[in-house]
């Protein structure tokens, strides 16, 4: 069927941000289906709160909208726009929620909107978890054993029924498990209940019979309206049941079903698509016995899922868009295969002549409270995924790509049960067997490498398989074999340059890294390579390698195990198990000559890796750009990432992409295999911006192998000397430039003493890192004691002491520089004093409370930075003001996690501008638009302390949040209340207020108690607080306990019967209140109560609830829209 030519207008739906359980693949996958909607003339909107993503650019979308993802927000989006059509099925679950309760309450029907690309019966019936077990036993599923309750009275009941523990809770209509777990008691069943159906839409959990122990298979399939069904791909898990999918380390094709079991699934898998008559992408998950042979449906995902962006990337068939053309009338034997051109049709099922692995990238570096335990609620925040000949090659290279720990597998010792004072000699010491088998048997994050640990200590296959509780076989010797090669390596020893060509050849085939190499012949020191000299170390391996002439082959990834001829080059790397011919497999395509007859230079983009907290889709926005930029000015793009979630790894984002890790090895084979001109390090984060020195080093190398290759941007030097804290001091000593007092400590006698000079409260980092982490404010020598226990500490990784600013405003700069000249994208104001990571606290465009005189201020310090250091591109600086005097904080000298912000908020493209600047253009030759806009912009962080438990909530010096959210209105209170609803935190509006401050905030804190009694608050407070409150401020208050006098009513109790709405809690640093404060905001988090936790936040907190009485404020389009 041709495509629908009824329909004119769509408005889609975003994901918002960036969160655990929905992360960057929404991102992807709505950007696609916007290209692709436009492409057929469709004229699109777009709905989204999350200003990070690449999604709502202004060439993305005819229409954009960055408002919050609320129903009563789209209704009035749909009011104002008119759309023909509401296309829901690309913004996960938080799109499918708005789509079914807009259609439910009739909206849709009376705005004559229809609902396309999902079926709102089909939503129900697999969302909803009564309805999809009756679905499963219409047509012959089985199902595992289940009932569906809507009370915790039911609950128990059917647990009765269903007899023993342990139980699965699965909630409905929820996001990455949000509210599930394995219950193994009935305390555990009725906490974990409780939380499934306080945040289920419908109020219901599903209480199931356990199944841990079985495999896990996904299917990912598509189908049209004609009933043409295809397998896009299938999936294993390694991890058995019990573990959530998106946290299990997962292979693709599957490596381990009989012919015969794969053709059951997948006739299960089409039998149910085409009950439940979804057209488009859906993702189903079966568990599977290997010693019976059974199989049990789980779920189906009725939309594009995190599973379609890996499906996705997978195999290079783009699911998502094609999904968005099934939406619009299109079958699948209409539209051509993009990855093949007119070789097949979309109709056609991928095949794999390669392997994938990915594995989920967790919080914990940075959470190191926080549970590990993986269940069947995620914790990851994003993931990485390789492709490889083999699994062993592509398990090493996914490995590689963490970014987490070592970049290799090696043997587990003490030092990787703790961080802190003593981890040198811990290294020395291996893991004891008895931690090692719990590492085993309960699934952490640590279960894959302790699988190989165990084989290196000669563990049989049957112990291995029975202490993880079933990993199947077929992965343990695969496991198996990666530690015997390792051993191979310890066993010939000696130097690289003893080792022989086949010797070589062989280990690289078997999927090891130069670092691993040279690591393992050195007997796996205890500080790692880094120990190791020129001689032995992986420059060395990579130079006996070279001579050899050892290079990677380049395979494509197209979608038909070379069948067909690839129109699209999207490369993975392999050694071919060792059989690779000799010499540098070159890039077969001539350089591309433009119109004036120059012939184009060839410049690599470094990608960001997976999204963590610290490095989100932000960096991936800035390649992206960057990516772009590059082919306007007529050049080739090239860019390496690891990735399958994001936009800048979709087939035709970049000329060339590569697969691969984003360490040295892979980009300087890149580099050879491009003959590269240029090298682009400044828009990937901290990972890339790390490459920039060891890059230098290796120059020489590559020039001795005929490669010209130039870091392009800003010089290694530059970016040493705004990273490294001595060079900048004295750098902004020359510039005359304030900066709070500091010192650097690379020993813990030194760093003592910084402490003793610079006097308490100081600011204690690791130097080099991104997110703040390791960052914190202490008081005194019991907190300096507990975090060099913590602390990891060695001359090449210095700890940096500063005096603390308490009670300081910070700013935070966005500009690009050409080396001559600075254009500064905007100046941000931070709601929160200095001292909570920027990347957390809440910031207003353009500054509302500092004056003019310190703006210029700021602007000649900014020029003075970018020009001094010879930036050339783009560079952050944090300011700080105390007592109307400016210090400088720090200065990144490369693109920010706040470059798109500014970008939506100002409609400066800073990312694209600075990626000419460092290719060579100057200010004045770069036109972009000068838009005056009388718009306050907002941006808002969003944490993730729901589904990870065990962290205080109140934020800090380090970095907890995993995306944000923006709001616009020419009223700062309207914006800021924006910004607050898009974190999807319910802002009150009546109800009750519980405040307790320290004592130094606690007259201040009157203004504002009394302007919420006037909006009709009551208020409680502790007795402290209660006090100033009554006596100074003339207000009632009911007086609360403190937690710790075990009396009633406390906070914890207030909060339980449902009496509070909202908490002002300014945390003690030290004290009893600690205590109280941190248990009292984990119960809100659990409970979804607001809490503010500085007097800024308190006063902007009580001005946009004044707002929200006189009703929601206006959703307004864009800036550029």
């Amino acid at each position: 069927m041709p495509k629908r030519t009824d329909i004119h207008r769509i408005l889609l739906l975003g994901s918002g941000p960036i969160r655990i359980g929905q992360a960057a693949e929404f991102d992807f996958s709505g950007s696609q289906a916007c290209r692709a909607l436009r492409a057929e003339g469709y004229e699109v909107i777009l709905v989204n709160s999350n200003p990070a993503t690449i999604q709502n650019d202004p060439s993305m979308a005819d229409r954009i909208y960055i408002e919050p993802l609320l129903p009563n927000v789209v209704k009035r989006i749909l009011e104002i726009e008119r759309p023909d059509a509401l296309l829901a099925g690309m913004g996960g679950q938080t799109a499918l929620n708005i789509a079914s309760s807009l259609a439910h309450d009739g909206t849709l029907d009376a705005l004559n909107v229809e609902l396309i690309g999902c079926d709102l019966q089909a939503i129900d019936d697999a969302e909803d978890r009564d309805r999809f077990k009756k679905v499963c036993e219409e047509i012959d599923l089985p199902v595992p054993k289940a009932i569906a309750c809507d009370s915790i009275d039911e609950v128990l009941e059917a647990a009765e029924e269903l007899g023993g523990f342990p139980l699965l809770i699965r909630p409905a209509f929820t996001l990455g498990g949000l509210g599930g777990g394995t219950a193994w008691d009935k305390g555990q069943l009725v906490e974990i209940a409780s939380q499934g159906i306080l945040h289920s839409r419908i109020d219901q959990v599903l209480i199931e019979e356990s199944i841990l122990g079985w495999q896990e298979h996904e299917y990912e399939v598509m189908r049209d309206a004609s009933d043409n069904c295809i397998i896009v791909c299938t999936m294993e898990n390694i991890d058995p049941m019990g573990v959530h999918t998106g946290e299990s380390t997962v292979v693709a094709p599957q490596q381990t079903l009989s012919d015969r079991d794969h053709q059951m699934l997948r006739d299960a898998a089409l039998r149910l698509i085409r009950r439940l008559d979804i057209k488009g992408g859906c993702n189903v998950q079966f568990a599977f016995n290997q010693k019976t042979g059974e199989y049990r449906t789980i779920e189906v995902n009725p939309r594009v899922s995190r599973s379609s962006a890996l499906a996705s990337k997978a195999t290079g068939y783009p699911i998502a868009r094609m999904a968005a053309l099934i939406a619009v009338g299109y079958t699948l034997d209409e539209l051509p295969n993009p990855i093949t051109g007119k070789g097949t049709t979309a109709a056609f099922e991928p095949t794999l002549d390669y392997c994938v692995v990915k594995i989920p990238r967790w919080p914990f570096d940075k959470f190191r409270t926080a549970n590990r335990t993986l269940g069947t609620s995620m914790k990851s925040t994003g993931e990485v995924m390789a492709i490889g000949r083999t699994f062993e090659e592509a398990f090493l290279k996914a490995i590689a790509s963490l970014e987490v720990g070592s970049p290799h597998p090696r043997p587990l010792t003490l030092a990787d049960e703790s961080e802190g004072e003593g981890q040198i000699e811990r290294a020395a010491e291996p893991l004891s067997d008895s931690k090692l088998e719990e590492w085993l048997r309960i699934p952490t994050d640590r279960r894959m490498l302790a699988l190989i640990e165990a084989f290196r200590r000669n563990w049989d296959i049957e112990r291995v398989h029975e202490v993880t509780g079933g990993i199947t076989r077929w992965f343990l010797h695969r496991f198996q074999s990666l530690a015997l090669n390792e051993m191979e390596i310890m066993s010939h020893g000696g130097s690289p340059s003893d080792v022989s060509e086949e010797d070589l050849r062989r280990w690289k085939g078997a999927g090891m890294s130069d670092s691993h190499i040279s690591d393992a012949l050195a007997g796996f020191p205890p500080l790692g390579v880094k120990s190791l000299d020129h001689a032995h170390g992986p420059l060395a391996i990579m130079e006996r390698r070279h001579s050899f002439g050892i290079h990677p082959v380049y395979r494509m990834v197209d979608s038909c195990a070379a069948e067909f001829a690839a129109i699209t080059p999207y490369y993975y790397s392999t050694y071919e198990g060792g059989s690779v011919p000799s010499g540098i497999d070159s890039v077969p395509q001539e350089r591309r000559q433009n119109e004036d007859g120059k012939v184009a230079s060839r410049h690599v983009v470094i990608g960001s890796g997976p999204i963590r907290i610290g490095q989100g889709i932000e960096f991936d926005y800035g390649c992206v750009h960057a990516v772009q930029a590059i082919r306007d000015e007529g050049h080739e793009a090239i860019l390496i990432n690891n990735n399958p979630e994001t936009v800048s790894t979709d087939f035709d984002t970049s000329d060339r992409l590569y697969f691969d890790p984003l360490n040295l090895e892979c980009v300087i084979e890149v580099l050879l295999r491009e003959n590269a001109d240029g090298l682009l390090l400044q828009f990937g984060g901290q990972t890339a911006i790390n490459l920039a020195l060891p890059m230098q080093e290796r120059v020489g190398h590559l020039r001795s192998m005929g490669i010209e290759t130039e870091l392009i941007g800003t010089s290694p030097d530059a970016v040493d000397e705004a990273s490294d804290r001595e060079r900048f001091e004295s750098f902004a000593k020359k510039q005359g430039l304030r900066m709070p007092n500091g010192q650097t400590g690379a020993t813990p006698a030194d760093v003592r003493s910084a402490v003793a000079e610079i006097g308490f409260p100081v600011l204690i980092r690791p130097s080099y890192v991104l997110g703040g982490r390791g960052m914190e404010i202490l008081t005194d020598d019991d907190q300096l004691d507990a975090y060099m226990s913590e602390a990891y500490i060695a001359p090449d990784k210095p700890l940096l002491v500063d005096q603390y600013l308490g009670g300081a405003m910070e700013l935070d700069v966005d500009s690009v520089c050409d080396g001559e000249e600075v254009l500064i994208g905007a100046i941000m104001e931070h709601l929160e004093e200095a001292g909570i990571h920027s990347g957390d606290s809440t910031c207003f465009i353009p500054p509302q409370n500092v004056s003019q005189e310190i703006i210029q201020q700021v602007e000649d310090w900014t020029e003075r930075i970018g020009v001094g250091l010879g930036i050339r591109g783009c560079f952050n600086i944090q300011y700080a003001i105390k007592d109307d005097i400016l210090y400088v904080l720090e200065v990144n000298p490369r693109g920010s996690r706040t470059f798109p912000f500014v970008a939506k908020s100002t409609g400066i493209p800073l990312a694209r501008i600075a990626a000419r600047l460092a290719l060579g253009a100057k200010l004045s030759q770069v036109e972009y638009p000068r838009l005056e806009t009388n718009l306050v912009c907002v941006k808002a962080p969003v944490f993730p302390f729901l589904k990870l438990r065990g962290l205080d909530p109140a934020p800090g010096p380090e970095m907890k949040s995993t995306g944000e959210v923006m709001g616009s209105h020419e009223d700062p209170a309207a914006a800021y209340l924006k910004a607050r609803l898009a974190t999807e935190l319910p802002v009150p509006t009546s109800g009750g207020v519980y405040i307790t401050v320290r004592d130094s905030d606690k007259n201040e804190v009157i203004q504002h108690a009394s302007r919420l009694q006037d909006l009709g608050f009551q208020l409680h407070a502790t007795p402290g607080t209660a006090q100033i409150l009554r006596d100074l401020g003339g207000l009632e208050v009911e007086t609360a306990y403190r937690i710790a006098e075990g009396r009633s009513p406390d906070a914890l109790d207030l909060m339980r019967q449902g009496d509070i709405q909202l908490i002002l809690n300014t945390p003690s640093r030290s004290g009893g209140a600690v205590l109280d404060g941190n248990m009292m905001r984990r119960l809100a988090v659990e409970l979804n109560i607001p809490f503010v936790t500085t007097l800024n936040g308190a006063r902007m907190e009580v001005e946009a609830i004044a707002v929200a009485r006189e009703g929601l404020p206006e959703p307004r389009r864009l800036i550029g829209t």
